[in-house]
C-alpha cells in the first residue's frame, strides 16, 4: 500500500523537530545598503570600468541588502526549461530502500524553514565585464536531508547527483547524445541539514531564469552546486563525470614544487573568501583635500569573517568598518572605511578580506592566481581606480 503524503510528513516532523527549532520563519528583509553613507555624499565613478548590464547586479545603485530581482543574475547552460506546477514532480531514486516522487504541493505541505545566503558564480569577477553576478535573498523551502533518510539510502552508496529539467545534445568522445543538467556531491555533504528544496525567493515563488518550481540550495557553495529546475535526485555508488563536474567548472591550477610547478584540476565546489570595494563617495574638498570614503561587501562559505583591510594608493592596510547588521551565516556583510583626505589625482583603492582562520584573500599576483590558468573562482583582489577633482 503506498505511503500516503500525510504519513510523510509525520515522519518529516520527527526527523526535523529539532532542526525546526532553530529555523528563520518570521525572518524579515532589510530594506537599506551601506547604512553608514550620508545623503550628502557623492559617488565617485570608477575609471574605466563598464556600466552594469541588466539583470546583474550593479553595486553603485544598489539600495538593498536582499538584492531586488531586477539585479538578479541568471545563467543557464541548456537553456532556461519550461516546467509547469502542476506538472511538476522530483524524483529520488537509485540506491535508496524505497524511491519516492514528491509533487510541488506536497513538497510545499513539509516543514518549511527560510534561509538567509549569498549566492554568486564562481566567474564572478574574472573580468570587468562580469563584476555582478552576486545576489543575496532569502529563500524558503523544504530539508533535504529527512527526504533522503525517509527513503533509506543504501550503506553502497557514496554519491548523490542532482539533474535539472534542462538537456541538450552534447558530443562525448565522438558520440552525440542528449544530456541532462547535472551536479553532484558525496553522501555526507548531501545530509548537511542546511541544505533545501527551495520554491520561493524573498516570499515570492521562483522565477523561470532561478529555477522554478523547485532548484536545490547549497549554503556555501558556488551557485553551479545549486542545481536549477530540479527534477531527480539519484544516489550511486560510482563518481559522476557529467561535464559540469568533470570537465566545466573545473579549476585548473599551478601548484610549485621546489622548482617545478605541477598543475592540479579541482571541482568547483565551496565558495572562497571575497571582499570588494562596491562604490566610493567624495564631499566638497577642503584645505585642498578631498574627504573619501569606501564602502564594500564581504562573504564566504560561512566561515566568519575577522576583518577587512583597505590600501589606498599602496600604503598600509588599514581596518574597514564591518557593519553590526544584517548579519547572517552565509551572506554577505557590508563594510566600510573613512579614508580621510586625499589630494585631487587618481587615486587606487583595494581590500583584502581575512577570515578567522587566518585565511587572507589574496592578490591577482599571488600564486594561487597567477597560476590559475581557468577563470572559475574568482576571488582575488579587486583594484578600483577613481580620479578626484578639487
Amino acid at each position: 500500500m503506498p505511503t500516503t503524503i500525510e504519513s510523510r510528513r509525520d515522519a518529516l516532523r520527527k526527523i526535523t523537530a529539532s532542526a525546526a527549532a532553530i529555523g528563520l520563519a518570521q525572518m524579515t528583509l532589510p530594506a537599506f545598503v551601506f547604512p553608514g553613507q550620508a545623503d550628502e555624499e557623492d559617488l565617485v565613478p570608477f575609471l574605466d570600468m563598464p556600466r552594469a548590464k541588466p539583470g546583474m547586479l550593479d553595486w553603485e545603485t544598489l539600495t538593498e541588502w536582499i538584492t531586488p530581482q531586477d539585479q538578479v543574475f541568471s545563467v543557464s547552460h541548456y537553456g532556461v526549461p519550461t516546467v509547469k506546477a502542476e506538472d511538476y514532480a522530483l524524483e529520488i531514486t537509485g540506491l535508496v530502500e524505497k524511491p519516492r516522487k514528491f509533487t510541488l504541493a506536497e513538497l510545499q505541505g513539509l516543514p518549511q524553514r527560510d534561509q538567509l545566503m549569498t549566492l554568486e558564480c564562481s566567474g564572478n569577477g574574472a573580468s570587468k565585464g562580469f563584476m555582478g553576478a552576486v545576489y543575496n535573498s532569502k529563500w524558503t523551502g523544504t530539508q533535504l536531508a529527512p527526504l533522503l533518510q525517509l527513503c533509506g539510502i543504501k550503506p553502497e552508496a557514496t554519491e548523490v547527483v542532482f539533474i535539472g529539467a534542462d538537456r541538450k545534445k552534447e558530443t562525448i568522445k565522438q558520440a552525440e547524445v542528449e544530456v541532462a543538467f547535472g551536479r553532484s556531491m558525496s553522501v555526507a555533504n548531501a545530509l548537511d541539514p542546511n541544505l533545501l528544496l527551495v520554491h520561493q525567493r524573498n516570499g515570492k515563488p521562483l522565477e523561470p531564469g532561478n529555477g522554478f518550481p523547485v532548484r536545490l540550495l547549497v549554503p556555501g557553495w558556488y551557485g553551479i552546486a545549486n542545481v536549477k529546475w530540479l527534477t531527480r535526485i539519484e544516489i550511486r555508488a560510482g563518481r559522476y563525470m557529467g561535464r559540469f563536474m568533470a570537465r566545466d567548472y573545473v579549476t585548473l591550477r599551478g601548484e610549485k614544487r621546489g622548482d617545478q610547478i605541477e598543475y592540479v584540476e579541482t571541482s568547483v565546489s565551496r565558495m572562497n573568501l571575497k571582499s570588494i570595494i562596491a562604490r566610493i563617495t567624495r564631499r566638497p574638498a577642503k584645505d585642498g583635500l578631498v574627504p573619501v570614503k569606501a564602502y564594500g561587501a564581504v562573504w564566504s562559505d560561512g566561515t566568519e569573517v575577522k576583518k577587512v583591510e583597505i590600501q589606498i594608493d599602496g600604503g598600509d592596510w588599514r581596518e574597514a568598518k564591518l557593519d553590526k547588521e544584517p548579519r547572517s551565516k552565509y551572506c554577505w556583510t557590508f563594510f566600510s572605511l573613512d579614508a580621510g583626505g586625499l589630494k585631487p589625482g587618481k587615486h587606487t583603492l583595494v581590500s583584502r578580506a581575512i577570515d578567522a582562520t587566518g585565511r587572507i584573500q589574496p592578490a591577482a599576483t599571488d600564486d594561487e592566481i597567477a597560476l590559475k590558468k581557468t577563470y572559475y573562482e574568482a576571488y582575488q583582489q579587486w583594484s578600483r581606480e577613481i580620479e578626484l577633482t578639487a
